[in-house]
């Protein structure tokens, strides 16, 4: 396989909606190329990928939006999420984070979110938005877990 081939291969998993480790791990069983996920996502980035494929909502996410009508409303519009806390996980992880994805808070407050590679969760607030209060925080915590499953 040349890298020609790679690449549309690479390009053609992705817009599926494969997420990079699958593509990572597809390349080594079908095909025998090893590749660090760095170099894939770097190579991935240089693609013409659809990423909204890969910006999936959590299981967790995705069932509690199913049962609750106004939830669809609010991931479109942040604005509508005012009353209460919404997570979203992110299915591309950032450079170095494990984890990572946004969060509106019931205050108004939004923000991205990440877990570190050694355990630790942070928080970028928004440009121009407002510090989240106690309550904000303690519900982030709550629907976090929900959306990670735990």
């Amino acid at each position: 396989m040349d890298n020609t081939e790679r690449d549309a291969f690479i390009m053609e998993s992705l817009n599926q909606g494969l997420s990079l480790s699958e593509v990572q791990k597809q390349l080594a069983e079908q095909f025998d190329i090893r590749m660090t996920y760095l170099d894939l996502r770097m190579l991935a980035a240089s693609l013409p990928v659809d990423w909204n494929k890969q910006d999936k909502p959590a299981p967790a996410a995705k069932n509690k939006a199913a049962t609750d009508d106004d939830d669809d409303e609010s991931l479109d519009d942040p604005l509508a999420a005012t009353g209460k806390t919404k997570v979203t996980v992110s299915k591309l992880v950032r450079p170095g984070t494990s984890l990572s994805g946004e969060v509106t808070f019931a205050s108004g407050a939004s923000g991205e979110w990440y877990i570190d590679s050694m355990g630790r969760l942070g928080l970028n607030l928004a440009e121009g938005s407002s510090k989240p209060t106690t309550e904000d925080v303690q519900s982030f915590q709550i629907e976090l877990q929900k959306a990670l499953g735990y």
